[in-house]
């Protein structure tokens, strides 16, 4: 199901493959280019994080194609920054043994032309721990607490929706969406008494939750089949993402989100049809 053989496990089980370019390269302003799909749930939390921070004039954002072809990520165009059409051209640069899938976010150095890291956690975390030292998304006296809410949001929920929806096995897909639920009812439970996860400001911690739930409705519900409960339906988690999305709603392309499921993700849905709803107006009422 998943887009390689060998992201699928004997049990049918989705296995995100691992990322390739970790490189932490130190700041340098207009050196390196952020290429971000804004379907993209991991692109996402960069292009949120850049913009918070204020790294819009010392990072410069190439946004591909939403839909991605059997060569990967493409460009709208030749890049005018980088003078690629594709994505992998500057994997290729890096690594001409590369044979994983191209993903995004990816920082590219614009002296090389090659990827620096593709390493989509790491990635906001230099933003905040090297860009931008002073930044409050991951303080160091909260680190320990968002740590700890990160790692099962990842396993449960931004990488959940995915076990679900590329899951090759009922059992494998049962079990993600066993775990996804279970985690998502911890959060609401969270959340009757608590504005974000983690103290009274916005972290780390709720960037990466907030780009799977703004996917939620309109793709992972029906796409993915994690139809258990809507977002709209989990009270507490619905005015927590109205009020996120009131901050950065402003990043969201819907049409970019929906064309790149519906029509990329041929087995899971053949016939490309992008559905009209839901409506993206709920999250401004």
């Amino acid at each position: 199901m998943a887009q390689f053989s060998q992201e699928t496990s004997t049990t049918g089980a989705f296995v995100r493959q691992p990322n390739r370019f970790t490189a932490r390269p130190e700041p340098e302003p207009g050196r390196y280019r952020l290429v971000v799909s804004l379907a993209c749930p991991w692109a996402h939390r960069a292009v949120i994080v850049r913009k918070l921070l204020g790294l819009e004039d010392a990072i410069s954002l190439a946004v591909v194609d939403p839909i991605r072809d059997e060569k990967g990520w493409r460009f709208a165009g030749t890049d005018p920054v980088l003078g690629i059409d594709y994505l992998k051209q500057a994997y290729d640069k890096a690594d001409g043994s590369y044979e994983g899938r191209v993903t995004v976010p990816a920082l590219v150095d614009t002296t090389t032309g090659e990827v620096v890291t593709n390493d989509y956690p790491q990635i906001t975390l230099d933003f905040s721990l090297r860009w931008r030292p002073e930044s409050t998304l991951y303080p160091e006296h909260l680190r320990e607490e968002i740590d700890a809410w990160i790692e099962p949001i990842f396993h449960n929920v931004n990488n959940g929706v995915y076990k679900a929806g590329f899951a090759s096995s009922q059992e494998a897909y049962e079990q993600a969406y066993t775990n996804l639920f279970a985690e998502l009812d911890r959060i609401e439970a969270h959340l009757e008494d608590h504005t974000y996860l983690v103290g009274e400001q916005l972290t780390e911690a709720d960037i990466r939750l907030w780009t799977t739930l703004v996917r939620f409705d309109a793709v992972y519900h029906g796409h993915f089949k994690c139809n258990r409960t809507k977002l709209t339906e989990m009270p507490n988690l619905w005015a927590y993402a109205k009020r996120l999305y009131a901050q950065f709603g402003d990043t969201v392309n819907w049409d970019h989100i929906k064309r790149h499921y519906y029509v990329t993700h041929h087995d899971i849905n053949p016939s490309g049809i992008v559905p009209a709803g839901p409506d993206p107006e709920v999250w401004t009422r």
